[in-house]
């Protein structure tokens, strides 16, 4: 459900009319302008949306008498609308605020342009409709790429992440981070305002990293990127050597690039995964280590 106090301030908007309906429940993160219902077309009318008046719907009210505009309106209210919004500060008729007043429908007002306010609205809706998980890991920024590690408890996580923060990366996350997958393949990952900017270290506690390290040590939210799995090293297990494989990890059906990392004294995660984000980046502009070698092998055979 989305709050309509929330939808309001998130949107910085002004409430001129209110209704006792908190929230909706709305399916679509689409928008509706309803231009062509104030010219009497109801077919596929998607009154389940937000309605946007803009300049054009607006003008279109202005030209109508009154008696016209009271008809135009309570067809329109008809319908079960969540809310209403007038954008570019535009004033409504008293005919509208009326309307509104006896439909019990939030109508708001703000003063974006209505292209500009469709795209913010989208965006916002769109996360809030997405779907969400909550996994247990921590979540960096490390040079521009988001690396989620995960592994057992006292695998060494908080360690790694202290040191790559130390080394000048970001944090997003420490033992829970919230998913959210606003696109086909995009997953976006946070933190609960609870434990924001807050990392747990065995021995000592519980610290905020933005106290100790400063404002540019933390990150409100970064893409999940790839996925570290680390694990106790286990002698005689064989583990990948050269990478030519790509594995993959599923996250609400999104893939995510994935590769298991073992741990064991003396070695230095934090270089390990600074070394992974970097060559993720190089995979990304087509540059492949591992498979180039074998290519060049191969020339070299021929």
């Amino acid at each position: 459900m989305i709050e309509a106090r929330d939808f309001q301030n998130a949107m910085n908007l002004e409430c001129l009319v209110e209704s006792p309906v908190i929230g909706w429940e709305l399916r679509s993160p689409d928008l509706n302008r309803p231009g062509m219902q104030f010219c009497g077309i109801y077919e596929y009318f998607a009154y389940e949306r937000p309605q946007v008046i803009g300049k054009v719907e607006m003008a279109y009210l202005e030209k109508l008498s009154s008696a016209e505009k009271q008809a135009v309106l309570e067809r329109f209210y008809a319908y079960r609308i969540p809310c209403v919004i007038i954008c570019r500060g535009m004033d409504p008729p008293p005919e509208l605020l009326e309307a509104a007043r006896n439909a019990k429908v939030w109508l708001f007002r703000t003063g974006q342009r209505t292209t500009r306010f469709c795209f913010s609205a989208i965006v916002y809706l769109n996360r809030c409709l997405a779907p969400h998980e909550s996994v247990h890991g921590v979540l960096l920024d490390v040079y521009g790429v988001g690396v989620l590690l995960r592994g057992k408890s006292g695998v060494g996580k908080s360690e790694a992440a202290l040191e790559l923060i130390k080394r000048g990366h970001m944090l997003v996350a420490d033992d829970l981070v919230d998913i959210c997958r606003i696109a086909d393949d995009r997953l976006i990952g946070t933190c609960p305002e609870s434990i924001r900017n807050m990392m747990e270290i065995r021995g000592i506690g519980v610290i905020d990293i933005r106290a100790v390290y400063g404002i540019g040590a933390v990150c409100p939210s970064k893409t999940i990127d790839l996925i570290m799995e680390l694990e106790p090293w286990e002698e005689g297990k064989m583990y990948d050597r050269i990478g030519y494989e790509e594995h993959t990890m599923k996250i609400m059906e999104v893939p995510v690039p994935y590769m298991t990392m073992p741990v064991k004294p003396g070695r230095n995660l934090a270089i390990i995964v600074e070394v992974a984000a970097r060559n993720l980046s190089l995979k990304r502009i087509g540059y492949h280590a591992a498979k180039e070698l074998v290519s060049q092998l191969s020339d070299h055979e021929v």
